[in-house]
């Protein structure tokens, strides 16, 4: 699925014509999945997080690899266990003896793209270990803060909760990310395409960048200068009213997470090619933003069926 052109006056034509490339080539690495991988890109351009619950084998791995080689990003991909340490992430001060000083060995975590892969299978103490740098993005060891490389995107992938050996994730944690998505099954010609093709890490090594550090960041930019109308901040914060008082719901939507779902909204209008945002840009992402946010009276309930219920019960004016 090709892209529609991003919107020359918003976006100089190189960087535009990089910017449609770079969907495009993504969306020939991981098939079938044209709306997850805007998504993806969404959170990217909105300078968000983001957090792939699915099962193993669906891709979320590949869309991380695909990410990091389009757009030429420092990777690092970091398996998350049971016995992994928050140091084990971050890094660690070491006493060097012939300076006579601690010396700070960065982590993972200083990479551009970090790819946190079963975050639900660390405990809660390690999960922690990200809130810092996700988001103020630096981290502070022994005293010391340390910023990390621009742009800094995480993307974590977690299995379902009722999967042996899994820890869920505290709300604190679960706000830090934009959106969640899920991938799903391939379509049966996706599927078919990719069985009958060449593996995926051969053509992922392969990839010719699309983009820069240097182009998200101005990408990053240009989402701030597209317009938010009076009517669409009053839907989005109906939205919001709405979620703490939906029959379903114990904890609502933050007032953070209204300004998450309007950045979001600025960004997925930014790649549709349009200076402002509209209702359908707030409509495309509210249940990605919105459902790992909210609380349900029942332990048991879908919270993307809640999501997907208050979308609907609030009406554009």
């Amino acid at each position: 699925m090709h892209v529609q052109a991003i919107n020359a006056a918003i976006l100089p034509d190189p960087l535009r014509q990089s910017l449609v490339a770079a969907v495009d080539q993504i969306n020939t690495l991981v098939l079938g999945k044209p709306r997850e991988v805007r998504l993806a890109f969404t959170t990217l351009l909105a300078g968000g997080h983001l957090l792939i619950e699915d099962l193993p084998g669906l891709g979320k791995t590949t869309l991380a690899r695909a990410m990091a080689a389009t757009l030429a990003l420092d990777f690092q991909r970091m398996q998350f266990t049971s016995d992994l340490l928050p140091s084990d992430i971050i890094g660690v001060s070491i006493f060097d003896p012939t300076a006579r000083e601690f010396r700070f060995h960065p982590g993972p975590v200083f990479a551009q793209l970090l790819l946190a892969d079963e975050i639900n299978r660390a405990p809660p103490r390690t999960q922690s270990a990200l809130l810092e740098a996700m988001a103020e993005q630096q981290v502070t060891v022994d005293g010391v803060c340390h910023a990390l490389p621009q742009p800094f995107f995480v993307m974590a992938t977690q299995n379902p909760a009722d999967l042996a050996g899994t820890f869920p994730l505290p709300d604190s944690q679960l706000d830090r990310f934009l959106l969640r998505l899920q991938l799903g099954y391939p379509g049966a010609d996706a599927e078919r395409e990719m069985l009958a093709g060449a593996d995926r890490r051969e053509m992922i090594a392969k990839v010719m960048p699309q983009l820069t550090g240097e182009d998200l960041m101005a990408l990053r930019a240009s989402v701030a200068s597209v317009h938010t109308s009076d009517a669409l901040i009053a839907y989005v914060q109906g939205l919001l009213a709405e979620s703490r008082r939906h029959k379903g719901v114990r904890v609502g939507l933050s007032p953070r997470a209204g300004l998450a779902l309007l950045q979001g909204a600025r960004a997925h209008a930014l790649i549709a090619g349009r200076a402002h945002a509209l209702p359908e840009d707030v409509q495309a992402l509210f249940v990605e933003v919105a459902a790992h946010r909210l609380v349900p009276e029942a332990e048991a309930s879908s919270r993307d069926a809640l999501a997907a219920s208050i979308l609907k019960s609030v009406a554009v004016d």
